[in-house]
């Protein structure tokens, strides 16, 4: 028969057993990686090896005690004594009949919050929607008057007016492009989806970034290469990952660093918004880079339109990057992670016929 230890090591998730002093006994390979502390040090320390003295993980759990059952946190602040910290949810839980015996379970990333997320994505897309077409009508047809006028008078013009007839042109075009990026929002119609090789969508990514934008720039990558299909219009996802891309190169210098990585993670289900069964989405892609970041006050708010840290940037491709992760059942965010931190785009997503 299997043993207190034999059950946790068989949980994905980073789970510690406890005593009725609420004292670790037994934690798990991934409790041991998320607490940076060896089951050893753990019982002999305490929840002090992982946190330091008066941490709030032993405040839940002499509530638990006292209350004599299980009780959770979700969302939770855990601060670590190297300065670094993480959100997640905390679920404290009797052991069988036993209301003294307690397990711990961190669950790093709240399903609640992935679900509000992918709701956001298609709030912003859907207004994205709007504002494009009202771009396109109200916008782009007076512009092939206005450049049609310039080059008129350029036929006409000395050197100095040909320079303003010139950036007139120009202006234009650079407008039209514009609108023809949020006309990308319009189209409402469903994605056509079929079983892709995820790593053969990031190696043409990867290729098309190392001849352009990304030249110079070490591309590194780290796949997981028994991912099954994914469920994807190709041409779509292309574009997700060269955004995503493009803003990881553009947010390094010259020394800085790039990876790309997949993997998969079971359990993770979101439900449609409107209802229907919940959707699996065990494919993640992680766009990793070694710049600054987002302004913390713009986190919350990177995938909607018009939100841009970028000189003359036009807001419009993160939050592209969510509409069309959205037209494919899938989730895209945006965190700040690591010692030293990165920058990390997730992207998750269903596998094929699932």
């Amino acid at each position: 028969m299997a043993g207190p230890a034999d059950l946790l090591a068989g949980l994905a998730v980073p789970a510690v057993l406890v005593d009725p002093e609420g004292r670790p006994v037994i934690a798990n390979i991934a409790a041991e990686t998320f607490l940076n502390a060896s089951q050893a040090a753990l019982a002999e320390r305490g929840w002090a090896a992982a946190f330091g003295k008066n941490s709030a993980v032993e405040g839940l759990l002499r509530r638990a005690l006292s209350e004599g059952g299980g009780c959770a946190a979700y969302d939770m602040s855990l601060h670590f004594p190297a300065g670094r910290t993480v959100r997640a949810d905390v679920l404290v839980a009797p052991v069988g009949d036993s209301l003294e015996w307690m397990t711990v379970a961190f669950q790093t990333r709240s399903v609640a919050m992935l679900v509000d997320r992918k709701v956001q994505h298609q709030g912003a897309a859907r207004s994205a929607v709007g504002v494009a077409a009202m771009l396109a009508h109200e916008i782009k047809n007076p512009l092939s008057g206005i450049r049609g006028a310039a080059q008129l008078l350029a036929t006409g013009a000395d050197a100095n007016g040909r320079e303003l007839t010139d950036l007139i042109v120009a202006e234009v075009d650079r407008i039209a492009k514009l609108v023809d990026r949020m006309e990308s929002f319009t189209d409402t119609r469903p994605q056509r989806l079929r079983p892709e090789n995820i790593h053969e969508v990031l190696g043409h990514v990867r290729k098309l970034a190392m001849q352009g934008f990304g030249a110079g720039i070490t591309i590194r990558e780290r796949y997981d290469p028994s991912l099954p299909p994914v469920a994807a219009n190709r041409d779509s996802l292309v574009q997700v990952f060269l955004n995503l891309l493009k803003n990881a190169v553009e947010a390094v210098d010259d020394n800085g660093q790039v990876v790309i990585t997949t993997a998969f993670r079971a359990g993770l289900k979101v439900r449609p918004e409107g209802g229907g069964p919940a959707i699996s989405l065990p494919i993640e892609v992680r766009v990793i880079d070694s710049g600054p970041g987002v302004d913390p006050d713009l986190a919350d708010h990177v995938f909607e339109p018009f939100v841009t840290t970028k000189r003359g940037g036009s807001g419009l491709g993160l939050a592209l990057v969510a509409k069309i992760v959205a037209d494919h059942g899938g989730v895209v965010e945006y965190e700040r992670s690591g010692d030293p931190e990165r920058t990390v785009f997730r992207v998750l997503l269903p596998v094929a016929g699932a």
